[in-house]
């Protein structure tokens, strides 16, 4: 699309916004200030949700936040009225450090569940976050890492959109995910600003497509966190207005789905012990719900994957998948290909099985299960409806990691 451009620098691309980022072993603390700006979020729909989420919903409702405070190491989780009360602390830390008002300050938390936040360690972190304020790509960095928990990079990303009015503004975000990812939202956080001048509600609605083609559509393991936050502020530094006659521009609207689905595809790749990142392609379903369903089912099956992480081929698993997805599937006329940055091969043509034994159709497959980027490609023939989903294999370090989570 050659109206949107990546930009190096992360949230430092965006004008009157300041973000930092600080570590105390496990603990870390990211501020994003950008004063008086529109907001609105999604988040889990677990039902059970951390103290941080219930808070924030209750901020969001104003329309406007000024300041996010976001914890990585420890959930504040199924931690009671304390859990509040802990939220209520490190707001007032902020608003008294940033002269802003508490109503306007949105937290978010991730890491183990069920434990009380250690307040001092998390306070302490605070104060050299706060002290470090800043609108430089090293700051952006600062704050994509001390957001993370067992994720092995930091994930930012920025785009420049050019309306279909041919003004232009920007968008950046950053984001932490790796373990507890399933498709409606996994124990993610992701935080987004962009310089146009949009409302909170029609925010909402440009978020929610944006998740759904995005966040909503990633599996690592299939568990669903209680934590996830999707924020997105509007601080109206490019002076334009990005909704013309009631609706959102479209371009702005693909630019935000473009950076969604990157740093979604970032965390799928990041999957706890991953060794290999899987896309899952559906064509030709009856609409694109089926397409949803089918893609998302062959991205979390257990078993598919941990054949991904072996380079086993095996498609039985892939249309024993799409079988219990849920969608209208035509055995007889299915089409099942997978494919690597180099090669594809068809598996199942139209019903018929290519990939028998001793067959170049299995022989081409198997040495692109070796690849670090498998792709499978499904055309179902029944309509047209689409839709991609993105994960890993699961391996035996993703067993390792969580069977050691908090021991």
């Amino acid at each position: 699309m050659e109206f949107i451009k990546e930009l190096d620098g992360g949230f430092s691309v965006i004008e009157n916004l300041e973000v930092s980022g600080a570590r105390e072993g496990k603990f870390g603390v990211t501020v994003i200030v950008s004063r008086n700006s529109t907001a609105s979020a999604v988040f889990t729909s677990n039902k059970v949700v951390a103290a941080s989420v219930e808070y924030t919903k209750n901020v969001i409702k104003n329309g406007i936040v000024s300041a996010v405070f976001v914890n990585s190491g420890n959930a504040n989780c199924f931690t009671g009225e304390q859990g509040f009360k802990d939220c209520e602390t490190l707001v007032e830390l902020v608003s008294r450090d940033l002269k802003i008002p508490k109503d306007e300050i949105a937290i978010a938390s991730t890491g183990v569940i069920g434990r009380e936040m250690p307040i001092d360690i998390i306070s302490k972190v605070a104060y050299e976050s706060l002290s470090k304020l800043g609108n430089k790509p090293e700051n952006s960095l600062a704050a994509a890492k001390a957001i993370m928990t067992t994720d092995t990079f930091p994930k930012e990303c920025a785009v420049e959109v050019t309306l279909t009015t041919g003004e232009t503004v920007k968008i950046a975000g950053i984001t932490k995910g790796s373990g507890m990812i399933a498709p409606n939202m996994g124990t993610m956080l992701s935080f987004i600003v962009t310089d146009a001048e949009i409302s909170s509600e029609d925010i909402n609605k440009a978020l929610k497509q944006a998740a759904d083609l995005s966040f909503n559509m990633i599996v690592v393991d299939g568990d669903e966190s209680t934590n996830d936050t999707c924020l997105m502020m509007a601080n109206g530094q490019s002076n334009v207005n990005v909704v013309n006659d009631g609706q959102v521009d479209s371009n702005f609207q693909e630019a935000l789905n473009y950076l969604c689905i990157n740093l979604a595809k970032k965390m799928a790749r990041d999957g706890e012990g991953a060794t290999k990142f899987l896309e899952a392609n559906v064509y030709g379903a009856k609409d694109q719900n089926d397409a949803k369903l089918a893609a998302k089912s062959i991205i979390s099956s257990s078993l598919f994957k941990s054949a991904v992480f072996g380079g086993d081929p095996n498609w039985g698993r892939i249309v024993s998948a799409i079988g219990y997805s849920g969608c209208d599937l035509n055995p007889d006329i299915v089409t099942i290909a997978i494919a690597d940055d180099e090669d594809e091969v068809d598996l199942v043509r139209k019903g018929e099985i290519l990939a028998f034994e001793n067959t170049p159709y299995l022989e081409r497959a198997e040495k692109i299960m070796q690849s670090k980027n498998v792709t499978v490609n499904i055309d179902m023939y029944l309509g047209d409806g689409q839709a991609t989903a993105w994960g890993c294999d699961l391996t035996y370090d993703y067993v390792k990691i969580n069977a050691e989570y908090t021991t």
